[in-house]
C-alpha cells in the first residue's frame, strides 16, 4: 500500500452551523453542532487514510485530554500516529468554527505560542512505504526537515502553501507547491493569481500550483499558467476541502499519477466533501471518488 508522511498542525474542532455569519456582538443560536479533528495535516492525514493509502502524521500536541482526543480520532481512522509528540504543561490546538448556510466558514483557532520549534525529535528517515511527503506551513522548521526527507529519499514532497511560507527554504526545497490565493498574493506581491504564479515560477524548479476552491486550479506546465476547472457541486461546507485536496493530490503523486490526473482526482475528492456538513468527517472514501469521477466523464 502506497504512504504519504504528513506532518504540520492537527487540531479538535468545534463546528457550529449557523444561519449567517455574525457582524456583530449578540447572541447567535447554531442549528448543527461537529466536535471533529482539524487542521490542515490532521485532516489530509485522515483524507489519505480514508482514500486507500497509508498515513503517518507528525504533529505537536500538549500532553493533554485535547491531545488524547486528537490522537484517538486520528487512529480512528487509521492514520499511524507514533510521531505524534506531546509536550507536558501545554495546551492542543483548538478552533471554533462557524459555518454558513452558503458553506462559507469563519474560524477562530488558538494554537499555544510556546509549543517548541525544534525539529530533532523527527525521525532521519522515511518510514518504509513512503511514496510522498505533505507538509503545512504552520510549523516552518519542521516543514522544512520533513522535505528534506523526501528530497533524500527521491520522493515528491509537497507543500500546502495554505499561509505565507515561515522559512525562505520552503519552496525551493519542496518538488510541489499548492498555494492558497491569499498566500500567493502575500508571496507574489501580485493580486491577479495568474500573474503571482507566473512570476513566482521565474526560475525556480519547483512544480507550482494555487487553488481557487470553486475556481479550480491555477498550476504552471513546461512555463505556461494552466487552468484545470473545479466540479460544480451544491456546496454544503467548505472547512477543510483544501485539506482534502492536498492530501489527495499528495497521495495521488505517491501512486505515480501525473499532475493533471493528481488535480482532477484531488478536485474530486475536496468537491464531494464540500457536499457534506462537518469539516473533514466529510472526507470521501475512494470508492466516491472513482464514482464521482467516473460519473462526470
Amino acid at each position: 500500500m502506497t504512504g504519504v508522511f504528513c506532518l504540520g498542525i492537527s487540531t479538535l474542532d468545534y463546528v457550529y452551523s449557523v444561519e449567517s455569519l455574525p457582524t456583530r456582538g449578540e447572541k447567535y443560536r447554531s442549528k448543527g453542532l461537529a466536535v471533529v479533528g482539524g487542521g490542515c495535516a490532521g485532516n489530509a492525514s485522515v483524507a489519505i487514510a480514508r482514500l486507500g493509502g497509508r498515513c503517518w502524521l507528525a504533529t505537536r500536541l500538549a500532553d493533554d485530554l485535547t491531545g488524547d482526543q486528537i490522537v484517538a480520532d486520528l487512529a480512528g481512522e487509521g492514520v499511524d500516529t507514533r510521531f505524534a509528540c506531546r509536550f507536558p504543561d501545554l495546551r492542543s490546538p483548538v478552533s471554533a468554527i462557524l459555518v454558513d448556510a452558503q458553506g462559507e466558514r469563519m474560524i477562530i483557532s488558538y494554537s499555544d505560542p510556546q509549543m517548541p520549534e525544534e525539529a530533532d525529535w523527527l525521525p532521519r528517515e522515511l518510514p518504509q512505504g513512503v511514496g510522498a511527503v505533505l507538509a503545512d506551513t504552520r510549523w516552518g522548521e519542521g516543514a522544512l526537515a520533513a522535505l528534506q526527507l523526501a528530497r533524500a529519499a527521491g520522493v515528491p514532497g509537497v507543500l500546502d502553501g495554505d499561509r505565507k511560507p515561515p522559512h525562505p527554504d520552503l519552496v525551493t526545497t519542496a518538488s510541489h507547491v499548492a498555494f492558497s490565493a491569499q498566500a500567493l498574493a502575500e508571496l507574489s506581491g501580485e493580486a491577479d493569481p495568474r500573474v503571482g504564479l507566473a512570476r513566482l515560477a521565474q526560475g525556480v524548479p519547483t512544480w507550482l500550483a494555487v487553488t481557487l476552491g470553486k475556481d479550480g486550479v491555477l498550476f504552471v506546465e513546461d512555463g505556461t499558467v494552466v487552468h484545470l476547472p473545479a466540479f460544480a457541486v451544491d456546496t454544503v461546507d467548505t472547512l477543510g476541502a483544501g485539506d482534502v485536496w492536498h492530501g489527495a493530490f499528495t497521495l495521488a503523486l505517491a501512486e505515480g499519477q501525473g499532475a493533471r490526473a493528481a488535480i482532477r482526482f484531488a478536485s474530486a475528492a475536496a468537491a464531494i466533501k464540500c457536499t457534506r456538513f462537518g469539516g473533514r468527517s466529510g472526507a470521501p472514501r475512494r470508492a466516491e471518488v472513482m464514482a464521482f469521477l467516473d460519473a462526470a466523464g
